[in-house]
This record gives structure tokens, C-alpha cells and sequence, in this order.
């Protein structure tokens, strides 16, 4: 099988190319490597083709579908805070970009693809754990508003063109070759600062953590095991664990023992930010796939990890 991964030289993207090359497909990854690396990928044969490209732009993707089986769509901006200052940031990166895959997938007859989106689609004030099922979808931040358009855009190729879609709502997914988030960012600035690590917000935010090689094989997983035209699932973990609770593994993992916390104030960390969510995997559970870690054992094997690349 050809596959065709957007964002494949980031952070989730390079291990499903693990997964996928260890299956025996031929890849092709497309990426501008704004935040993804080369060096993610370097450690593959000739079964994966790094095409550095923009897929904001539709006239220089277009003709990388041609013999393509599966598309996995996990390109997008991955600092959900840059929409505050840049406001189309999300819109080009998101849904643009989403438009012009799956233009190139009409074009070029393929039919199949997996999305990635978000648990931010659901919104503020969502029951937790969130169901699949929950609706309506007002998402509070433009980058949400780009997942939740995605979702729209796939669902109407389903319908009007016969494609078939997976679609993924993530949780936090943390873990190696991570370039972002909250613990990544614990980790430099108590690399900067080791008597103090600044958290934004009151500490109180509380959201579910995946770890990365959970997460891409639950897609995989998923693709086996659902077969509608669109088949939409949560991927995330059994609990939950503060924004606190991450400072303190953090600091202990450093070895920056004597940092004390400190906070910026507010029940969010930005404007957009949910302060709690947590997604109802039950769908996931019940298709025979059960997470290796919960969130606090995502969290803690994350920071060693990262300690060790950053080169804390």
C-alpha cells in the first residue's frame, strides 16, 4: 500500500511512519517543516519519500496523490495560542489546507482517509468524559474552528464524492520527538529558570493526557475495526491530571528540586484554552483497543523522555 501522511516529519506523524513502515507500506510525506524534522524520518529507507512542500498551497501538492491508497491528514498548526496573534493562521493551516487534500484526493481518485482533529471541537461546558455523540460542537478557540471545519469538509467528500473517512478526536497527545506543549515548555523554562517554573493560569486546569505510540496505534487500530462511510472516534486515556500535577513530575524528573511554582492567575492558560476536558473512549474500549498508560503515566514517561532529548 502507498501512503500519503501530511505533517509526517512532526511529532505524531513520524512514529505513525513507523508503524506504517513497519507494516510494510511505501509513504510519502508531505511537510513544509515548520515544526516537524528531517531527522525524524532519517532513520528510513527508500520506502519514505520526503516531499518539503506547502500544503496550504493546492497547485504544489496535487500531483503527490497520483497512485495513493490512504491519506493520513495530520498537518495543521500545532500552537493553538499563535491564532490569538495571527488570526488566519488556523483557517490557511487548517482549513485551506484541509480543502486543497482533499481536492487532490478527488482528483486522483483516492478515496480513504484519517484526520486528525481535536477534542477542542467540543467546546466549553461539554459533560466529561465526553461522547462522541455530543453536540452542538461551539469551539472557542480558531483553532478548533479549523478541526471542526475539517470534520465538515471531510464528511461532505463522504457524502458528495464517495470517499471514506476516519476522523480522530485527540486528546493531549504527549511523548517522544514532542517539539510543543505544556511539558516540553516546564522542561526549558526550568532549564532557564531552576528556582522557578512559571504556570500559566491558577494550576487547576485538568485535561486528559495519550501517549504518542498509543495514540497512532489506536488509529490503526480504528481503521481495522470501523467501516463506515465516516467513522468518528475519541482517542485519549482513562483519567485526568492537572496542570499542577505536571509542574510537580516535571520538576521532580529534572532533578530542580528546590523550584517553586508559580502562577499567573486565571482559570485558563490563553484565550481559547478549555480549562477541563476529558474525552469518554468507551467506542474505543469496546473495539478491543485499551491505552498502555493512563495520563499521569503518559506525563511522567513523556518527561524523562524529554529530558533526555532536550538535553536537560
Amino acid at each position: 500500500m502507498r501512503a500519503l501522511v501530511t505533517g509526517g516529519a512532526g511529532f505524531i506523524g513520524s512514529h505513525l511512519i513507523d508503524r506504517l513502515v513497519d507494516r510494510g507500506n511505501e509513504v510519502v510525506v508531505l511537510d513544509n517543516l515548520s515544526s516537524g524534522k528531517s531527522s525524524f524520518l532519517s532513520h528510513h529507507d527508500e520506502k519514505v519519500k520526503l516531499v518539503n512542500v506547502d500544503i496550504t498551497s493546492l497547485d504544489e501538492i496535487i500531483g503527490h496523490f497520483e497512485g495513493i491508497d490512504f491519506v493520513y491528514h495530520l498537518a495543521a498548526n500545532p500552537d493553538i495560542r499563535l491564532g490569538t496573534k495571527i488570526t488566519d493562521t488556523d483557517l490557511k493551516q487548517g482549513t485551506i489546507a484541509t480543502y486543497n487534500v482533499l481536492e487532490s484526493m478527488r482528483i486522483h481518485n483516492v478515496k480513504n482517509i484519517a484526520f486528525a482533529s481535536s477534542s477542542v471541537v467540543y467546546g466549553e461546558g461539554a459533560p466529561m468524559p465526553t461522547p462522541e455523540n455530543y453536540g452542538p460542537c461551539l469551539p472557542i478557540s480558531l483553532y478548533g474552528a479549523s478541526k471542526l471545519a475539517g470534520e465538515g469538509l471531510i464528511s461532505s467528500w463522504c457524502g458528495t464524492f464517495g470517499h471514506k473517512a476516519w476522523i480522530f478526536r485527540f486528546a493531549n497527545i504527549i511523548g517522544a520527538r514532542g517539539t510543543h506543549g505544556v511539558i516540553f515548555d516546564f522542561i526549558h523554562k526550568l532549564k532557564n529558570t531552576p528556582d522557578n517554573l512559571e504556570v500559566l493560569g491558577n494550576g487547576r486546569q485538568e485535561k486528559s493526557y495519550m501517549e504518542v505510540g498509543d495514540c497512532v496505534e489506536a488509529i490503526l487500530h480504528c481503521i481495522e475495526k470501523f467501516d463506515e462511510s465516516i467513522n468518528l472516534v475519541n482517542l485519549g486515556s482513562v483519567d485526568t491530571a492537572s496542570v499542577t500535577n505536571i509542574a510537580e513530575v516535571v520538576i521532580e524528573e529534572t532533578g530542580f528540586t528546590d523550584a517553586k511554582i508559580s502562577y499567573t492567575g486565571g482559570d485558563r492558560g490563553w484565550a481559547g484554552d478549555i480549562p477541563r476536558a476529558m474525552l469518554a473512549i468507551d467506542k474505543l474500549r469496546a473495539s478491543g483497543f485499551e491505552p498502555t498508560y493512563t495520563s499521569v503515566e503518559s506525563i511522567r514517561h513523556t518527561a524523562k523522555i524529554l529530558i533526555e532529548e532536550i538535553g536537560l
